[in-house]
């Protein structure tokens, strides 16, 4: 049978992995696809530095849209990052009829409703297992592995960078500027975090897995996003104390009201399954009506396990190559005409636990007036811990029941008004799952 061909835009580290393991495991991956796949053409930079990588075999090229154009190719495969171009590529390589195979999540969060609609219109399919949790299939298992339930809701550490920075800040004792700089030390930040300490990178992970989870709309920009610039490592050690750790967590979850979209940094019981995870390694929690709680787990960056989920996807594709288009795994797990206009939910709408942590005048009567304040917006309070701070001055530590993010603001309002208050609040969520 005539070999499917392969049009590769980009062999950085996730192309050249993709590269790498087509060549080390031609065998094999022809052996499940039931065909041999071919890379016939690549879209780069240097053309020198590519030239001696792959050999004199595969045609080499600085023009991208010449590989997108070119009749020969098959499925097109997206690995240069970016917005613009990428989006004009993509779109263009749909246009010519192929298949697309995509590791940019940036992308398809905010154009994938753009891309996916063109697609489904051309017949083609748009496959980005790789966009999220690196080598770990949770979108297949999303996809297809959880087509029986009802999910009702998800959290996924995804996003390794933020996870390692956590993970030494409490393990080592470290500041964040210090587990930041250590980070990019070994290659797991980039020398421009941003992305990933702010939350942009989860956010756009995040925005994915909720509309295959819940068969809504792409819709990054009604995603709460709050990074982890300002956590501080002595709300690190108090957590630990109490039997909590602090992840940066994706949480998107199904409510009659509408759809929880939230990316923060979150306490988490210690012994949980989440709070488990260190390192760079990323975990996606996800609840089903009928299976449970289920956890996908493993390396949700580098070279090669980025680029197994690549070829995971090329499999996928060439196996369905010919197959009718309306009898394909939808794009967004859904049927396109199915896709519910359920809302977004505000932040201040979100219900969950939280932890207040405040400096106050070391006085009597201070722990009732708080107290009172937060009776005031009906926020229980679940405990609360005193600790010594500067002369004349302690520390409180509050951790509430469940309560409306709205509630929690207004509340945190009143009190820092108070003649009592030395601090602002610090305010962290709290979930249990």
């Amino acid at each position: 049978m005539e070999s499917i061909k392969l049009g590769l835009l980009g062999l950085g580290v996730v192309g050249g992995g993709t590269w790498n393991v087509l060549q080390r495991n031609a065998e094999e991956i022809s052996r499940r696809a039931g065909r041999q796949l071919e890379v016939v053409q690549i879209a780069v930079r240097d053309l020198a530095k590519a030239r001696a990588r792959v050999g004199h075999d595969v045609v080499i090229t600085d023009d991208a849209f010449a590989v997108v154009n070119n009749p020969e190719i098959d499925i097109v495969v997206e690995l240069i990052g970016g917005v613009t171009l990428a989006r004009q590529l993509v779109l263009q390589a749909i246009d010519q009829g192929k298949h697309v195979v995509t590791a940019n999540k940036a992308l398809l969060a905010q154009h994938g409703t753009e891309i996916f609609e063109a697609a489904s219109a051309k017949g083609v399919m748009v496959a980005f297992e790789a966009a999220v949790g690196g080598g770990i299939p949770i979108i297949k298992a999303i996809r297809e592995g959880l087509t029986a339930n009802r999910i009702e809701w998800l959290a996924g550490i995804i996003n390794g960078t933020t996870n390692y920075i956590l993970s030494e800040m409490r393990s080592r004792g470290l500041t964040f500027d210090q587990a930041l700089a250590q980070a990019q030390q070994l290659g797991y930040a980039e020398a421009d975090p941003a992305a990933d300490v702010l939350g942009h990178d989860a956010a756009q992970k995040l925005t994915l897995l909720a509309s295959m989870a819940f068969g809504i709309p792409v819709q990054y920009s009604r995603a709460y996003i709050e990074g982890i610039t300002d956590v501080q490592d002595q709300d690190i050690q108090i957590a630990e104390r109490l039997g909590f750790r602090l992840k940066l967590l994706g949480i998107t979850r199904r409510r009659a009201d509408g759809i929880e979209l939230r990316v923060h940094p979150t306490l988490i019981p210690s012994q949980s399954l989440l709070a488990n995870v260190e390192d760079a390694m990323n975990a996606v929690l996800v609840n089903g009506d009928a299976v449970g709680q289920t956890l996908y787990y493993g390396k949700g960056a580098g070279e090669e396990p980025t680029a197994s989920a690549v070829v995971a996807d090329l499999v996928d594709v060439t196996r369905l190559h010919t197959a009718d288009p309306g009898h394909r795994v939808p794009h967004l797990a859904f049927q396109p005409h199915s896709m519910a206009d359920i809302p977004v939910l505000a932040i201040e709408q979100v219900r969950c636990g939280y932890y207040l942590r405040m400096t106050v005048s070391d006085q009597s009567g201070v722990l009732a007036q708080i107290a009172g304040e937060l009776a005031k917006f009906d926020i229980s309070i679940g405990s609360m811990i005193q600790e010594p701070a500067d002369q004349g001055t302690a520390t409180l530590i509050f951790l509430t029941h469940v309560a409306m993010e709205r509630d929690i603001n207004e509340a945190i309002g009143a009190i820092e008004t108070m003649a009592i208050m030395r601090s602002k609040v610090t305010r962290l969520r709290v979930e249990t799952f």
